[in-house]
């Protein structure tokens, strides 16, 4: 299929710039979440904090990110990708100031809260811009790029964050986002066509937005609170308006005109397998992230800027191999890559249980560093091309953001639920390294659970290239398979 007026080649000088724009936005989102992890042994010093006040400091953005990234999705299906775009750059860098000028825990984690509302809007239009300005032939190419890139920018994350804690102030981890988005900004308005929509628009889900949110942070607020200071009526009353509000929403979605979540989308075998990976991966993934920085600095003596530097390998994995798995994906398809990365993955974490007080780094933290690079190299760019396969191009902006909510959910509850599995409530030296390998042993189980589900899931061509040069994804059925539960018996009747 050629380029049209509105659509460019992914070998034009004007595809790269495309290609640059959706990766410096989506990557300020994603270098911000990774660079304060490494920053927040340095700022609960600052701010006089322990391990709750840390969790709300990373779980506050990806509350309303999780909330919120769906209702973004369906925002740039229906007011244009592009425009989505810059304004939720615009929301996230004014957001990013206020919380570099944070004077406490709390207004930080309201800030970091407000944070995750442009998150919410840049991240699925940066994917689903390459949906509308790509022809389908470059597709594949151009979401392998981003996927790759935009997995080494979250990766240089703890390194520039780490440095810049130890050259300067935690602060700047903030600020930094002021000139990535003023080139992002830039090159959007200049090379990204403008994909408006014509037409009336429909309305979007406000009070599944607002349900979501609530019951979200009902639950997380239960799962962070509850240990750190005792499961107290205002804490067990909050996990079950969260759980009995998370019901709310599941209703709305089934019963509602315009649903933000799209129930049917998951008739698509291959839509619902994908994402049961991302949760699983994901899951597994911010667990690593949040906790072994932690570990490193706190009780293994590194550095804000070591402890960042350690993860550079899989920093350098991820660039070099995403554009050969790209191009492998084309001939193997998708699902034997999705299924032996996340074991890898897995097989990673597992390697990291080997950290210990006097264990060198080449010892005992390279090995599983370079193992889970490689299955994240081998996971990330065949699955985010199988989510937007899997849907029509219509329903590209929420098929991304369904995504993107799945994996932010997933660190969510990783931050939340991962230190109270591992019993790290209150611990410190030896006792929290203990705490630390019981969870990146759940960590590893989780991926080996994401591996069966792409393997049991997804069909076995998925993402494998035609002659043409068109992928075989799997778009949903016109009409969701015939189903003897009364949810799927009422989703059929409204889809007919």
């Amino acid at each position: 299929m050629p380029a049209d007026a509105t659509t460019v080649s992914y070998d034009s000088r004007g595809g790269k710039a495309v290609l640059l724009a959706s990766v410096l936005g989506s990557g300020m989102a994603f270098l911000d979440s990774t660079a304060v992890n490494v920053a927040l042994p340095a700022l609960g010093r600052e701010l006089h904090t322990g391990l709750s006040g840390l969790q709300w400091a990373v779980d506050g953005y990806l509350l309303t990110l999780s909330a919120l990234v769906l209702t973004g999705g369906a925002l740039g299906d229906v007011r244009g990708q592009r425009r989505v775009f810059l304004f939720g750059v615009f929301a996230f860098t004014v957001c990013s100031v206020l919380c570099g000028l944070a004077p406490s825990t709390w207004t930080l984690a309201l800030f970091r809260a407000a944070q995750g509302l442009g998150a919410a809007l840049l991240v699925p239009a940066s994917l689903a811009m390459l949906r509308t300005s790509f022809p389908e032939q470059d597709r594949q190419r151009a979401v392998s790029a981003w996927a790759g890139l935009s997995g080494v920018t979250t990766a240089l994350g703890p390194l520039l964050g780490g440095w810049l804690v130890d050259v300067a102030s935690w602060r700047l981890v903030f600020f930094i986002n002021v000139p990535m988005a003023l080139i992002t900004a830039w090159t959007t308005l200049r090379h990204v066509p403008d994909d408006t929509p014509s037409g009336t628009p429909r309305k979007l889900d406000v009070a599944g937005s607002v349900t979501a949110a609530l019951g979200l942070g009902g639950v997380i607020y239960a799962l962070i609170e509850g240990p750190a200071h005792g499961w107290r009526a205002s804490t067990v009353l909050a996990a079950v308006g969260g759980v009995v509000m998370l019901g709310v929403f599941l209703g709305i979605q089934a019963r509602g005109r315009h649903p933000m979540l799209p129930l049917g989308l998951f008739a698509s075998r291959t839509f619902s397998g994908a994402n049961l990976t991302t949760l699983a991966v994901y899951f597994a993934l911010g667990g690593v992230s949040f906790l072994v920085i932690l570990a490193l600095q706190q009780e293994l003596g590194y550095s804000a800027l070591s402890a960042g530097a350690s993860l550079l390998p899989l920093t350098v994995l991820m660039l070099v191999l995403s554009p050969p798995v790209g191009r492998l994906a084309g001939y193997t398809g998708a699902r034997p890559l999705m299924t032996v990365g996340p074991l890898l993955a897995g097989a990673g974490m597992a390697l990291l249980t080997r950290m210990h007080r006097g264990g060198g780094y080449v010892g005992s933290v390279l090995p599983g560093v370079l193992v889970l690079g490689v299955g994240l190299s081998l996971t990330v760019g065949p699955l985010t091309s199988v989510v937007l396969g899997a849907v029509e191009e219509r329903h590209a902006g929420i098929a991304s953001g369904v995504n993107n909510a799945v994996a932010r959910i997933a660190g969510l509850l990783a931050v939340a639920l991962l230190p109270l599995l591992g019993g790290l409530a209150g611990k410190t030296g030896e006792a929290f390294l203990a705490g630390t390998r019981t969870a990146l042993w759940i960590s590893a189980g989780l991926c080996v659970v994401g591996a069966l589900c792409s393997w049991l899931m997804l069909p076995r061509d998925v993402g494998r290239l035609t002659r043409g040069g068109a992928a075989k994804d799997t778009p949903p059925p016109p009409h969701p398979p015939r189903a003897t539960s009364r949810l799927g018996l009422h989703l059929r009747r409204r889809h007919d």
